[in-house]
């Protein structure tokens, strides 16, 4: 192991989730303590194993703090609040594992947990503007809201690419196959490509169906140390390697080409801490708030050449029963948008074997991707592996 690296030394015990919804009837509180029980439920470990918190949020979601004080963790050892939506997703469980390799707590847990239908929209009216610098340039040309950010980043990668509306829509047809066979999923209805197609404009090049849903939900992990989890109820799933890089800042942070998302520069990173290269990733639970990002990070992350994700993703290569399978619970797109932390989940899911009708046979390497560093100007992602 590479000295200093944090490989395989913690592990996801047991994770947990809220029904995925359009309206709670609960605050973000609530959500995050039932997604929590959940969680450690899974594993057999109780509240009073509890020493350490971390959660991401956009300042729509109580703080870990209020989190911990409610669960009755008085003096946790480690308490972390992350700022960022998905972006700092898979940063969360990072920490989570970090905490744990270095004996800062014993037992963590990360979640996320939101009411991004019914209460906080983003990118919605009736609040401040956010504290950028740079947005105060895009509100006089009407670039406001996250799919009309998004646009731009997909024309540019779509003329650079050769890519096309139909390859955009082939992205959002395999996932919802994939929901399709995913209790917890929103959408599970077929869509085909002519409904695809017919679907309105919410921001050109994208349609409907090309933007994750807006959820209200939250998802948990339990993080302990890999000696620790053996000895739990649940197959043991590593955290083999974790990584954060930088991003696009709302387009003013110097790069030029929107086209190529920060993931290029950081997955050497990834790939080097977690010990495997991107041929052995079996299946790839990829930050989708929208289609492109898809094709993207397939590109980005060495899944496939550049510029050819399109003809990746037509060959049913992400399919369940393809060589990379890719989103295999629906991802934001038709199960919900829990901000990244539920493609965790579901890798957790699948390198357990407990992934049901969706399962993919002998997966033992899943790749988790967080946003891939537009808007924000950060992106991390984790590596997973099934403990043999």
């Amino acid at each position: 192991m590479a000295k200093g690296t944090l490989r395989d030394q913690a592990a996801v015990a047991g994770v947990g989730w809220t029904p995925y919804s359009k309206n709670s009837g609960v605050s973000t509180l609530t959500l995050a303590q039932r997604a929590i029980n959940a969680a450690l439920d899974d594993c057999g470990l109780t509240l009073a194993d509890v020493d350490g918190l971390a959660t991401h949020s956009v300042g729509d979601a109580v703080p870990a703090a209020v989190v911990a004080h409610s669960l009755g963790v008085s003096d946790p050892r480690f308490l972390v609040d992350l700022v960022g939506g998905g972006s700092m997703s898979a940063a969360t469980v990072g920490a989570a594992a970090m905490a744990v390799a270095t004996g800062q707590a014993d037992v963590v847990v990360c979640w996320r947990a939101l009411n991004a239908r019914s209460e906080f929209r983003m990118g919605g009216t009736g609040r401040a503007a956010p504290t950028l610098v740079e947005f105060q340039y895009q509100v006089p040309y009407g670039l406001l809201t996250p799919p009309q950010q998004y646009a731009i980043v997909a024309r540019s990668y779509l003329e650079r690419a050769g890519a096309t509306a139909e390859d955009l829509g082939r992205v959002a047809i395999t996932q919802r196959e994939h929901a399709a066979k995913n209790p917890r999923a929103m959408m599970r209805e077929p869509l085909t490509m002519d409904a695809y197609l017919a679907s309105r404009w919410i921001a050109e090049p994208l349609r409907l169906f090309d933007c994750c849903l807006e959820t209200d939900a939250a998802v948990a992990l339990v993080v302990t140390n890999a000696e620790r989890a053996r000895d739990l109820r649940r197959q043991t799933v590593l955290i083999s390697g974790a990584a954060t890089g930088g991003g696009h800042s709302l387009y003013s942070g110097g790069r030029t080409d929107l086209s190529v998302s920060a993931v290029r520069e950081m997955a050497p990173r990834l790939y080097t801490a977690a010990g495997v290269g991107p041929e052995e990733v079996d299946v790839a639970e990829l930050y989708d708030a929208f289609t492109p990002l898809v094709l993207m990070q397939l590109e980005d992350y060495g899944l496939c050449p550049t510029s050819e994700a399109a003809a990746f993703v037509a060959s049913g290569a992400t399919r369940l029963d393809g060589t990379l399978p890719v989103n295999t619970h629906g991802g934001h797109l038709s199960e919900g948008y829990v901000h990244g932390l539920n493609h965790v989940v579901e890798a957790v899911l699948q390198l357990r074997g407990s992934a049901g009708e969706r399962q993919v046979s002998d997966a033992e390497v899943a790749l988790c991707s967080g946003q891939p560093g537009y808007v924000s100007g950060v992106t991390s992602a984790v590596l997973l592996r099934r403990d043999l």
